[in-house]
């Protein structure tokens, strides 16, 4: 057996394992679906700081985290007690507790860094706080999604079907790519990407919120709108990742999915999408 069928075997199998279990983590339970944000948001916060690590900065690794799980942790407890969740008292009091926490890191970290003796204190901050900023905070407002679509009732596909608007873009940007592409997107970071396999994952991308809106009975304008604000900001996703690892020479953020790279390599353009899809429905759905 050839080492790129071995590849593509095992890329293939970890594929249907990743997916099973996002698929089975959002069914399952409004706490299952909690607990795969923050897996991702903790996986790609870890990522983003060996990024800053291999640049040569020294980010507040456990107070990064520590305030990304702070976010999540908060904004789950909000969605629970928003969608009838019957959030128990004592998580809206750690809620809280966690919130007058989150506002003491910042100067936290401030202070940790008079006691580390580095020479780029600046940069270890700001690289410390935009791993928040940059993973955690928008996961934190993946949560909110599915209430912005679907107010009246819990409807965990309309997570689903963001997922899969997203792949749809992947996957049609990668086939009018390879077959139709000529004119390179954004060559100095990404070669292989290109003008025709840009509008082509636009199309699938809006072809599935079509599907999405048939499915589940929603605004057509709305999801196919949504669709186009996600894949397009989801395509800027993938370039900033791809800057961060070209920055810092490594080819993929991780290894925790075989044959995929790591949790950034596989949510990056979920994750930078996300902000602009919460703003975009709050301002169409209100």
């Amino acid at each position: 057996m050839s080492d790129k069928l071995k590849n593509f075997i095992v890329r293939a199998i970890s594929g249907v394992v990743m997916f099973a279990v996002v698929l089975g983590a959002i069914l399952g339970s409004k706490w299952t679906f909690g607990a795969l944000v923050m897996l991702i948001a903790l996986g790609g916060e870890w990522e983003f700081y060996r990024f800053a690590e291999k640049a040569g900065y020294k980010p507040q690794r456990l107070i990064g985290l520590f305030a990304g799980a702070m976010v999540v942790t908060i904004a789950f407890a909000l969605m629970m007690d928003i969608t009838g969740g019957n959030a128990p008292a004592p998580m809206m009091t750690l809620a809280a507790v966690l919130g007058v926490a989150f506002v003491i890191l910042t100067p936290l970290s401030f202070i940790c860094e008079l006691y580390r003796k580095s020479e780029t204190p600046i940069a270890n901050i700001a690289s410390t706080m935009m791993g928040v900023v940059y993973v955690a905070l928008p996961m934190a407002l993946l949560l909110f999604i599915p209430m912005l679509l679907s107010p009246e009732k819990w409807q965990p596909w309309t997570v689903i079907f963001y997922i899969f608007i997203i792949w749809a873009n992947d996957v049609f940007a990668y086939l009018f790519g390879i077959t139709l592409g000529k004119h390179r997107l954004f060559e100095r970071i990404s070669p292989k990407k290109s003008w025709e396999g840009f509008f082509g994952g636009l199309l699938g991308a809006m072809a599935m919120g079509y599907v999405a809106a048939t499915v589940l009975d929603g605004n057509i304008v709305v999801w196919v709108g949504m669709a186009l604000v996600a894949a397009i900001s989801g395509v800027f996703g993938d370039l900033v990742e791809s800057l961060f690892k070209r920055s810092v020479d490594v080819k993929d953020s991780g290894n925790i999915i075989p044959g995929h790279g790591g949790w950034l390599d596989r949510f990056d353009a979920l994750i930078l999408s996300v902000p602009f899809v919460f703003v975009y429905l709050l301002i169409s759905l209100n």
